[in-house]
């Protein structure tokens, strides 16, 4: 059975654009994961500074293998070239959800 992992950032307005090039950077870092199936970086619109990390994966075991592996080797990297220090955290925050999907849909002929 499929698991959804939501990662909840509080990120204030004026690290916003840092947090979205970190992961654009990052692009295609998940994708060749064993069991992983999505990815959605979500921009708050209103009423909110909390961008959701949406992740769905085959099960628990896979995201557990990514977390352990890829996931905590890219926050651990460096920070700029050559200056040996990590950035400093675009959120000021963080949350993780998980769910287990029980029901899906898809569009029609999809």
């Amino acid at each position: 059975m499929s698991v959804v992992k939501i990662n909840v950032l509080t990120v204030p307005q004026e690290q916003r654009e840092t947090l979205e090039k970190r992961f654009a950077s990052r692009a295609h870092a998940v994708e060749g994961s064993d069991g992983f199936e999505w990815f959605e970086l979500l921009r708050p619109v209103e009423g909110t500074d909390d961008y959701l990390v949406y992740t769905r994966w085959r099960d628990e075991a896979s995201f557990q293998a990514w977390m352990e592996g890829p996931m905590k080797a890219a926050h651990q990297g460096g920070g700029d070239a050559g200056s040996g220090e990590r950035p400093k955290p675009a959120a000021s925050g963080s949350t993780v959800w998980s769910f287990e999907v029980v029901q899906q849909a898809a569009p029609t002929g999809a």
